[in-house]
């Protein structure tokens, strides 16, 4: 933990994002740094994107920042916007309600997720570890729960939890295993490699995002612009993303997984 502790610079974190965190703290609630920032940051990288995950509920965020708006409907979701930056701010999420059929499509897959809960839980809902990792910048605290910081050291991706479960709940976590992949030159481990390229997958009745949404084009190209052009060079070459790709695009022209 110190080692990985001591790859975090902090000139290499927005001042914004810390802006974030300090209000939610000065104002009683608990605030981290989390998700992709914190893994590049763990990486020496300069991260594209801050997010901040907190118990501060999506309605109390908005009322702590002026320039910020609530989005998503699956998920609501805080943006704080300082000029062209948005630091993404997260409600703590807990596990899946008992109402599992009104949260859910017959495949699976998460429909409704305002289900809010605690630091603990939040972590073991995220999908990979290397994207579970927390950071206290007042602090510079790291908690690490889902052993994150490790898989970051040895470069792989593993989910949390069940391969299976995890991409039924959300099939374009699939897609984003594809691109860490090939982004972060990262290895799969064997059982989330093997979960993706085998049969179990084909879950019949899987939703995805469709094509025209910026998450939706995100999962069929394995990147953020829509066509040909996000589809070369390493990322497509990868056997994953190809995998995925074609599956991903037949999704979203029928609605449903192949088979």
């Amino acid at each position: 933990m110190k080692r990985a502790l001591e790859s975090i610079q902090k000139e290499n974190i927005s001042n914004n994002a810390l802006k974030v965190v300090a209000r939610l703290n000065e104002s009683g609630y608990q605030a981290y740094l989390v998700g992709g920032c914190v893994r590049d940051l763990l990486l020496g990288r300069l991260p594209k994107d801050f997010d901040v995950a907190t118990n501060a509920h999506p309605e109390e965020i908005r009322d702590l920042f002026r320039n910020s708006r609530i989005v998503g409907k699956r998920f609501k979701i805080v943006h704080v916007k300082f000029g062209r930056e948005i630091v993404e701010v997260t409600t703590f999420r807990a596990p899946h309600s008992d109402h599992y059929d009104e949260t859910h499509s017959e495949s699976g897959m998460t429909l409704i997720d305002n289900n809010f809960g605690s630091f603990s839980e939040d972590v073991f809902r995220r999908d990979f570890t290397i994207n579970a990792i927390y950071y206290q910048p007042n602090n510079r605290e790291l908690i690490d729960l889902a052993n994150g910081a490790m898989d970051v050291m040895s470069r792989t991706i593993r989910t949390i939890g069940n391969p299976e479960s995890r991409f039924r709940e959300d099939p374009v976590r699939m897609m984003r295993a594809a691109r860490f992949e090939a982004k972060l030159e990262f290895e799969l481990d064997p059982e989330t490699r093997e979960q993706i390229l085998g049969e179990k997958w084909r879950f019949v009745g899987v939703q995805v995002p469709p094509p025209n949404t910026t998450r939706g084009r995100r999962a069929i190209t394995c990147g953020p612009s829509p066509g040909p052009v996000a589809l070369r060079g390493p990322v497509y070459r990868s056997d994953i993303c190809v995998k995925v790709v074609t599956c991903g695009a037949q999704w979203a022209v029928a609605g449903v997984a192949p088979g």
